[in-house]
Formats: structure tokens, C-alpha cells, sequence
């Protein structure tokens, strides 16, 4: 078995011992560069990205391809134009497992350290830029293996293994609440509750150093309280578990939330004492999407709870609930910008799902992690077939939702006439279906539109009412999309100080919740960013565009992570352009591409940069509360 490793310094390994390495920093850059691309590699754009500095650029990478081929003994890789790797399975990539579907996760725990650490190539300055964007991407996909491991196990009721892989993420990422409660419950799980209140004392630690934020209550409930334990004593039978579940999902649905997770844990209590496995999936897998999506900060606890509804779903053949249980647990995936695991919860739905309603409901989740990716065919796709199907059964909340979605990516390509088409049918829906807690989010696209079309009035009229309203909804993501379009609108009218303080509070409330839809604080940032730079103050854009640049890096935002690339340049860093126009090729946003191509904005904050601010301001993004 030959193993190639490139997380941590890289190695090749041969039967479990180190072979001989390839010569050369570049043939290792290579190497990393090609296993990760997502196609094949053309000759000509390898020579370009990493031999450009040769007198011979094609010839230097065919001996480096040469090179490499002798250090894995296979002749007959690593060929071709464009360059393929044509591993059989006698070869495992480390970077390759944590992508993959395997029973045993254990192989997990063996990924130590960065994407090829130690290696730096200056006079390749497009190769740094997409290797510092290819560390976040892959450090955060093995930090979503490792919790998606670890909330199985701790499901399955294997708190102790649990233990392991939620120690590893916290290791991984430790400024990561999520990370840290998830622990703090495998701990619980095994009785050691001292060890749990050590975890929580070492995080609010972290927390108050590192980022000068106080850990969230959920964080100390998580050591103190088993998810589903009853708040009160549960009646009995059966008929009460139903009627507890009944009176639960109304009691949520009406907006009573606290008494309607009371209802849900008596139904969970009640199932699972009279021992009915698919009653007791199914209150599970509505206590789990009540934690999710009806309280902010519960996302981890919501995930325990529907990973056990899908184990009991499964062996009561319950394949509704398994269905609503893996979209969920898709849904917050996506929240979190964790692309791989979402979409597999979300390939297991759909597979799973037969009705128009459920088919309806996964492929609006689908298309809402495509566009977030910068995926905007799929995007298109799903979102389209959502609002087909949705229509299909008159399920009018999702075509609501689903014609959000459509807008938005029609707003991020500045397809304005087809994005107002898709949200004035979102608000009629809403309307009609007087779904108060979604209204926020098309209101301020559609808001948007106006201030785009220079109508101030119907702008401010939209905003301001989106803006009262996410404040008595306590919505962070509303909270956050419509102080952005009050701070875009204040731009517009020439009042800078107002739009900043908007922007301020945007990039404040988007971000005040452990479980944040990390789209929106992206999108947040970068019309921070734009305003600052448009009104010379990089002092204030500079650290701001070093969170976007991580943030859309680790969450596989790509569209963002070009725009964070963009703002460097205009910075002054003369090489982000061409790393910007490399990382943003496959991008299908006609938007971008003019702005990569023709509007080229200038280090010095001068006329010549107003295309890429008006471009600029034609992208917003989502949210989070009602979720279908």
C-alpha cells in the first residue's frame, strides 16, 4: 500500500514506512496542487503557476512530473494533457479520506497538522494564494469529519469514543464554541462531569482571550443537562407521547417556543419509556428541528438529537422521519459552511425522499448550498425544481423559501429583472400565507432591487420595516441582512457615518450567535469592506478583509473568498489580481467575471476603482430562522 501524505510535512509511505521523497519543494507543490483540482490541470496552467520564473517552463514541469513518478514507482500516472492522476485504490491520499464514506472513522484521527506544512514558494505568489485558501478549505472539511463522527457516536450512545474525535476538532479549531460543547456533551455522556466543567472553564477562557467574547449559556447547559430529559414529569402511554407531540409542533409552529420544547421532551420521554421506536424517532426528530431552528445556539444539541432520530427511524422503517432527519442535519451543515458533510446528508435525503413535498423541501436546502459555494447552475437547478414541486403540492412556504433563494442568485449575478420577478412571487406567498417570520429576508432583498434602482424612499420604507421586525423576531440573520441594506442605503444618500455605524451593528448581530449562518457575517463583511475602501480607509478594511479571506476559505465560500482577494488588491497587494482571477475561473457569475475581467480597480482608492464598488454592491446573501 502506498499512502501520500500531505497534511502535516509532507511524506510518502510505503507498507507503512517513509519511501523516498520526491527532489524539490515544487514537486511537492505539484503533487498537492493536482490531487486537489477540481478537474484536471492543463500543461500550460501548471508551467504558468509554479515554473513561471524557468527559462524552460514546460520543460522543467515535465521533469518534475518525471520526478514524481519515480518517487511513487508508477510509471504510468501523473500523465497527459490536461494531467490526471489515475490512482488505483492501492494508493490513499490523506487529504482524499475525510470526503469519503467509510463505516470505521478511526482513519480520522491520524490527520495531523496543515496542507503541506513547512512549504512556501514566494516567486509563485497565484500558488501561495491558493494554497493559503486550500488550508482553510481542507483543515475545515476535516474539522466536519471529525464532529460528524463524533455526534454519531455520541448519538449511537458510544459517548467514550465520542470523546476522541470531539477532543480532535477542539484541537482543530478551538476559537470554535460548536467544538467545545460538543465535548463537553461526550464527557457528560460518560459521567465525568468534572472533566465537562473543566472543558467549559478552558473555553470560556479561550473565548475571553483570543476573541474578547463571553461563551454562550448553552455552552454551561450542555454539562449540566441531558437533551432529551423532560422539563417536567411526562404523563403516560402512548397516546400521551402523541398528544405530547401534537401539542409540541403546534405550540412551535404558533411561535410559543419554550412550552412547545417542554411538549417535544415529555413526547420523547414518553416514547421512549413505552418503548414505541418509531413514535420515539419521530418526537426526536421534531424536538431536533425545534432545537435548530427554533432557538439560536442549540444547533449541536439539535444534532445529537436527530442523528438518534434517524438510528430509530431506521429500525422502525420510518422513512418520512429519516428523511426530515438528514435534511435537517443537512440544513445545519450548510448554516455552518461545512459543504461536504451538508451535501451528504442532503444526497441521503433525496434518496431517501418519494413525496413532491419532501423532494421539494431537501432541493431548496441543495440549492441553498450551491449558491452559498458559488455553484450557480446547481443553484439554479434545485432551487428551480423546488419551487416546481413545492407548487405541485401547494406547499407554499417552501416556494416561498425556494423564491427567496432563486432571487438572491439572481441579485448576486446582477440579474436584477429576474431576481424581482422570483422575490415580489417570494412576498406574495409570504403574505398570503402571513408567514411574519420569514418576511424579513425577501423585504430586504427586495428592498435591495430599490435601492439599486435609485428609488431611496421605497428602499428605506422596506429596510427600516424588515429591521423592526427581525429586532422583535430576535433573528440574528435578519437581524444582520437588513443593517447591511441601511448601511448600503445610507452610502447611497451620501451619509457615511450613518452607513458605517449600520455596517457596524450588520458585522455585530450576524455574528452574536454560536450557531450563525456564516454566509450572511461573509456578505456582512464584504460590504464593510467595499464601503471602507470606496471611502479610503484601509485601516479599517484591513482586518476585516483578513476575516472575510479565512472565514470564506474555511465555509468554501468561493465567490467571497475572490472578492476577499479583490480587496487585498486594493490594498496594494500588486499579485492578489492574478490569484483573484485564478480562484475565481470556474465561477459561472457573469457579475464577477466582468468585474475580474474588465473592471480592474486600482491599489490607490482612485475613480478608477468606482466599476468594481458598483459591482461590488450588487451581491447580497440569506439567513437563518424559519427554515423549512
Amino acid at each position: 500500500m502506498l499512502t501520500i501524505r500531505l497534511l502535516g510535512p509532507p511524506v510518502i509511505e510505503r507498507d507503512g514506512r517513509p519511501a523516498r521523497s520526491p527532489r524539490g519543494r515544487k514537486a511537492w507543490a505539484l503533487l498537492g496542487y493536482v490531487l486537489l483540482a477540481e478537474r484536471p490541470p492543463s500543461r500550460r496552467r501548471l508551467a504558468e503557476l509554479l515554473f513561471a520564473d524557468a527559462d524552460d517552463p514546460l520543460g522543467a514541469l515535465r521533469w518534475t512530473l518525471a520526478e514524481l513518478r519515480r518517487a511513487l514507482g508508477i510509471t504510468f500516472v501523473l500523465s497527459g494533457d490536461p494531467v490526471v492522476t489515475a490512482f488505483g485504490d492501492e494508493v490513499m491520499v490523506d487529504v482524499h479520506l475525510p470526503t469519503e464514506e467509510f463505516a470505521d472513522p478511526a482513519p480520522l484521527l491520524d490527520l495531523h497538522g496543515e496542507l503541506l506544512e513547512g512549504l512556501h514558494l514566494a516567486a509563485s505568489p497565484e500558488f501561495e494564494s491558493w494554497l493559503l485558501v486550500e488550508r482553510h478549505r481542507v483543515s475545515a472539511t476535516v474539522e466536519a469529519r471529525l464532529r460528524q463522527a463524533a455526534v454519531a457516536l455520541l448519538a449511537g450512545g458510544n459517548a467514550e469514543d465520542a470523546i476522541a474525535y470531539a477532543a480532535r476538532a477542539v484541537a482543530r479549531n478551538p476559537l470554535e464554541q460548536g467544538n467545545h460543547e460538543l465535548l463537553v456533551r461526550s464527557l457528560v455522556a460518560t459521567g465525568d462531569r468534572t472533566a465537562a466543567l473543566r472543558q467549559v472553564a478552558m473555553c470560556e477562557d479561550t473565548l475571553r482571550r483570543e476573541l474578547g467574547v463571553e461563551a454562550s449559556a448553552t455552552l454551561r447547559e450542555a454539562a449540566t443537562a441531558g437533551s432529551g430529559s423532560p422539563m417536567t414529569l411526562p404523563l403516560s402511554g402512548r397516546a400521551a407521547a402523541s398528544s405530547q407531540l401534537d401539542a409540541g409542533r403546534a405550540a412551535i409552529a404558533a411561535g410559543a417556543v419554550d412550552a412547545g420544547l417542554q411538549c417535544l421532551r415529555r413526547a420523547v420521554a414518553e416514547a421512549a419509556a413505552c418503548r414505541d421506536t418509531a413514535l420515539h424517532g419521530r418526537a426526536l426528530a421534531a424536538l431536533g428541528g425545534a432545537l435548530v431552528h427554533a432557538l439560536r445556539g442549540r444547533d449541536e444539541e439539535g444534532s445529537v438529537v436527530l442523528h438518534e432520530a434517524i438510528l430509530l427511524a431506521t429500525r422502525a422503517g420510518d422513512r418520512a422521519t429519516a428523511v426530515t432527519a438528514h435534511r435537517e442535519l443537512g440544513f445545519v451543515e450548510v448554516q455552518a459552511g461545512r459543504r461536504k458533510t451538508a451535501e451528504s446528508w442532503l444526497a441521503k435525503a433525496q434518496a431517501l425522499a418519494e413525496t413532491h413535498e419532501e423532494l421539494a423541501a431537501v432541493l431548496g436546502v441543495r440549492g441553498m448550498n450551491a449558491s452559498d459555494l458559488g455553484d450557480y447552475p446547481a443553484a439554479f437547478a434545485h432551487l428551480e425544481e423546488s419551487v416546481e414541486r413545492a407548487g405541485h403540492c401547494a406547499d407554499h412556504r417552501q416556494q416561498a423559501w425556494s423564491l427567496s433563494l432563486l432571487g438572491r442568485a439572481h441579485l448576486l449575478r446582477a440579474e436584477r429583472s429576474q431576481a424581482a420577478a422570483a422575490l415580489e412571487r417570494s412576498l406574495e406567498l409570504v403574505h398570503s400565507q402571513r408567514w411574519m417570520a420569514f418576511l424579513p429576508w425577501p423585504q430586504t432583498l427586495r428592498a435591495e432591487l430599490d435601492l439599486y434602482a435609485g428609488d431611496h424612499d421605497g428602499a428605506a420604507d422596506g429596510l427600516e420595516q424588515a429591521w423592526t421586525l427581525a429586532c422583535q423576531l430576535n433573528d440574528p440573520c435578519w437581524e444582520g441582512m437588513a443593517a447591511r441594506g441601511l448601511g448600503l442605503l445610507n452610502t447611497d444618500r451620501g451619509d457615511h457615518v450613518a452607513a458605517t455605524v449600520w455596517l457596524t451593528e450588520a458585522a455585530v448581530r450576524s455574528n452574536r450567535v454560536t450557531d450563525r449562518y456564516q454566509w450572511v457575517h461573509a456578505h456582512v463583511l464584504d460590504s464593510a469592506i467595499t464601503v471602507s475602501l470606496d471611502h479610503d480607509e484601509p485601516d479599517r478594511a484591513r482586518p476585516l478583509v483578513a476575516t472575510l479571506a479565512s472565514l470564506a476559505a474555511r465555509c468554501d465560500m468561493r465567490e467571497l473568498v475572490v472578492r476577499a482577494h479583490l480587496h487585498r488588491f486594493r490594498l496594494g497587494d500588486e499579485s492578489a489580481l492574478a490569484s483573484a482571477r485564478l480562484l475565481g475561473a470556474d465561477i459561472d457569475n457573469p457579475a464577477l467575471s466582468r468585474l475580474l475581467a474588465g473592471s480592474e480597480p486600482t491599489p490607490d482608492n482612485s475613480d478608477d476603482a468606482l466599476p468594481y464598488s458598483a459591482i461590488s454592491h450588487a451581491t447580497p446573501r440569506s439567513r437563518r430562522a424559519d427554515r423549512p
